[in-house]
């Protein structure tokens, strides 16, 4: 994967970066395996913001991707690799021996004509998928199931991979994206290798126009709102925030404040939290 630069004609093009899609195969998605997305813009039923800094944006149809088991027992070949506007990394378009088409996350290294199989012992293969229990210690997988059955749920974004640890009794311990070590049940399935688009963090926009174009709305800065609206607004001319702590525009604190319940269920899962300011680095 490789990073393409423009020339700085303009102030919009000096500091534009983008991946190269070149790699990736000159064909539109498989309709039966799309559906129409609908753009709410951050607004709930009654046209309420729920979230801020969302509307406009290009309209995009939602690819129906495979995180789960539904080919189980069955060799798939990838007939294309494509982008996804709804997700970071890349997918795969597989024709399974049935002749059932799904889309799949394409894992770093896959090309068309490849395959891949899905089963509860495979072979140690990029593309593969199969119970966490029959998988090496130190292998790199993705996509994998919390609980059996729930299909996949962690590192699915772009070049996301965690590290088996190790297997004891009914569990897998596993080194998450962040660095933070977990349990989970080594009865669930997960797929082999890190995400494609590993490159993605390179990504820069260049202008507000592009990010406009991904949906997102101007963030204005708290200092230049008024009281108000914000704990950091007022003030003449330029001034600091004035308060002790980080705060939000509801005036709750954050910059460092851990939020998570100390109560919830699956705490006894989590063996070492995350090293402090990593925040979704690999370690």
């Amino acid at each position: 994967m490789a990073i393409k630069r423009a020339k700085p004609t303009t102030p919009g093009r000096r500091h534009y970066q983008v991946v190269d899609y070149s790699i990736l195969s000159n064909v539109k998605p498989l309709k039966s395996l799309t559906r129409p997305q609908h753009n709410r813009a951050g607004r709930n039923a009654f046209g309420r913001i729920t979230m801020r800094h969302r509307g406009g944006g290009e309209r995009q149809l939602y690819r129906l991707v495979e995180f789960g088991q539904t080919h189980m027992g069955q060799t798939g070949r990838i007939e294309t690799l494509e982008y996804d506007p709804n997700r970071t990394s890349f997918i795969c378009r597989v024709v399974f021996q049935n002749g059932s088409r799904a889309y799949m996350l394409a894992p770093q290294g896959i090309k068309t004509g490849d395959t891949i199989e899905i089963n509860e012992k495979v072979a140690i293969k990029p593309g593969n998928r199969m119970k966490l229990m029959h998988i090496p210690v130190g292998t790199e997988i993705h996509n994998i199931e919390v609980m059996p059955g729930q299909r996949g749920k962690l590192a699915r974004s772009a070049g996301s991979y965690a590290i088996l640890m190790a297997n004891e009794g009914k569990y897998t311990h596993l080194k998450m994206p962040s660095g933070e070590i977990r349990k989970v049940f080594n009865q669930g399935f997960a797929s082999i290798g890190q995400t494609s688009n590993n490159e993605h963090r390179a990504v820069k926009m260049g202008k507000a126009g592009r990010v406009r174009h991904k949906g997102v709305r101007p963030t204005v800065r708290g200092k230049v709102m008024n009281p108000r609206d914000h704990p950091y607004g007022g003030g003449e001319g330029k001034t600091t925030r004035g308060t002790k702590r980080p705060k939000d525009k509801w005036g709750n604190i954050t910059g460092g404040h851990k939020t998570r319940n100390k109560k919830k269920w699956s705490r006894s899962f989590i063996i070492s939290r995350r090293p402090p300011g990593t925040h979704g680095t690999k370690k």
